[in-house]
């Protein structure tokens, strides 16, 4: 199975001031716990980084002895045009791809695996948990408008996994439309693609913030 693995995250909420994925847990980057991660699934092949370039250097060098499993792919200015960029950077022949935010980095090894298994039965999976807040849909003066029933919702994860050929022309889709989207499952369904939902668990979190940095710790203990 060939990963992909965006990693151009600014750290602007985590007040970093550099690549967030740079930030220290247990004396190593997010970065290299995320490959090492992805590296110990058994079902993995392949992997690539999509990052800027001028961090390409500190990324590599803070993944120490993964580097040489690792390509390096150029990304562009925003996750939507990066993963475009990974997909065009696969090998001639890729036909499925997992791609796995680099910010993600407790992914178990058995939940990559597990969607790379059950995307040889699927079109496109995704890792995802079931909501068990109340969500509100508000208006934009901050008025609540809708309750939807939570057992409906379900908060989407990574990684998500897909047929080559189909991501990259939903990509190619969303250029000639100038569709925007948060992450690549969205753009299967603009294009009423199935996609289906693999649950995950709750220790797969992304870090964003301090406290999820401080969550992360706990996790790691039991890793």
């Amino acid at each position: 199975m060939h990963v992909l693995i965006p990693a151009a995250g600014s750290g602007s909420r985590m007040k970093a001031g550099r690549n967030k994925l740079l930030i220290e847990l247990e004396g190593e980057s997010l970065i290299f716990w995320t490959i090492k991660s992805v590296l110990s699934a058994s079902l993995v092949s392949w992997v690539g980084i999509i990052g800027q370039p001028n961090d390409k250097q500190e990324l590599l060098k803070s993944v120490k002895n993964f580097s040489n499993k690792i390509k390096w792919i150029n990304g562009g200015d925003t996750r939507q045009k990066s993963v475009f960029n990974g997909l065009n950077s696969l090998p001639s022949t890729a036909e499925k791809v997992l791609i796995h935010d680099g910010a993600r980095c407790l992914i178990g090894p058995d939940l990559i695996n597990k969607c790379a298994t059950e995307l040889e039965q699927n079109d496109a999976v995704i890792l995802a948990t079931k909501v068990t807040d109340t969500i509100k849909i508000v208006d934009n003066r901050g008025y609540i408008k809708e309750t939807p029933n939570r057992q409906n919702l379900w908060a989407a994860q990574t990684p998500q996994g897909f047929l080559v050929k189909r991501l990259r022309k939903a990509h190619e889709m969303a250029i000639e439309k100038n569709w925007t989207v948060t992450d690549d499952a969205s753009l299967f369904e603009m294009l009423n693609w199935q996609v289906k939902i693999i649950e995950g668990n709750s220790a797969n979190i992304k870090i964003t913030s301090p406290l999820d940095l401080k969550i992360a710790k706990l996790f790691l203990k039991d890793f």
